[in-house]
């Protein structure tokens, strides 16, 4: 054969086949030039909507969880030494003043004496520090990379779940029945809210990705956030006024 014989169009494309065959074997056949499998095709052609649970694409909330988690579980543990302390002047025969005791209307102790606070015979406080000490854990795992099974991300929207209904009966309580605001329960609210809705958005991506709800609740996250911290802020301004401030 001369070494500077230039091949045929027949040979070129019979090169070609046989280059396609060694690359695509007849049990993975391939359906583009280059030797792009079936497979990894599919896998590019799904979206958002049509990804499995626990695809990389279902972000996970793990910073807001930890913030979230941090700071809620420092302000029940706030609110579990000021009830103590409440309780051990309560026991001395003395009376105690806390540092968040603002005036008539913003006061913790205020708040923490009545049978609200305990709704269920202890504290309310305890089940903070229980519910937000799981949250910090499954953040920190999460931000070590460790990817949660489907059961514990659905716990985690019963507790959330939970957590929402108590502090949604707690604010009416808190505004409407008791007459008085409680700072730290306050910032409990506030981070509460959000962790709800930002993990319940994440589990019905994950869950019932093409659902009308998902994406609603995942393109308006925010908004909802937002209009959420309205209505509570209303109802507060609505009920105190400027009493808040006396």
């Amino acid at each position: 054969m001369n070494l500077f014989q230039i091949p045929t169009v027949s040979e070129t494309v019979r090169g070609v086949r046989e280059r396609v065959k060694t690359l695509c074997p007849d049990d993975q056949p391939s359906t583009t030039i280059g030797g792009v499998s079936d497979v990894l095709q599919d896998d590019r052609d799904r979206t958002p909507d049509t990804r499995e649970a626990g695809d990389t694409d279902v972000r996970d909330p793990r910073w807001l969880m930890l913030v979230a988690g941090v700071v809620g579980l420092a302000a029940a543990i706030v609110l579990t030494i000021d009830k103590v302390k409440l309780l051990t002047a309560e026991a001395a025969g003395t009376d105690k003043t806390l540092n968040c005791d603002l005036n008539a209307f913003v006061s913790c102790g205020g708040v923490i004496n009545t049978p609200q606070a305990s709704a269920f015979g202890f504290p309310n406080p305890i089940i903070g520090i229980v519910g937000f000490t799981v949250v910090v854990t499954l953040a920190v795992l999460l931000l070590a990379g460790v990817r949660l099974p489907a059961f514990v991300w659905a716990g985690l929207q019963v507790g959330v779940l939970f957590g929402i209904g108590f502090v949604t009966w707690l604010q009416y309580q808190s505004i409407y029945d008791i007459g008085k605001l409680c700072p730290w329960c306050m910032v409990v609210w506030t981070f509460m809210i959000p962790l709800f809705v930002v993990v319940t958005a994440r589990n019905l991506r994950a869950f019932a990705p093409r659902s009308a709800v998902t994406r609603f609740l995942s393109n308006w996250t925010l908004l909802v956030v937002v209009l959420w911290y309205v209505a509570v802020l209303s109802a507060i301004w609505f009920r105190f006024g400027e009493n808040l401030w006396a």
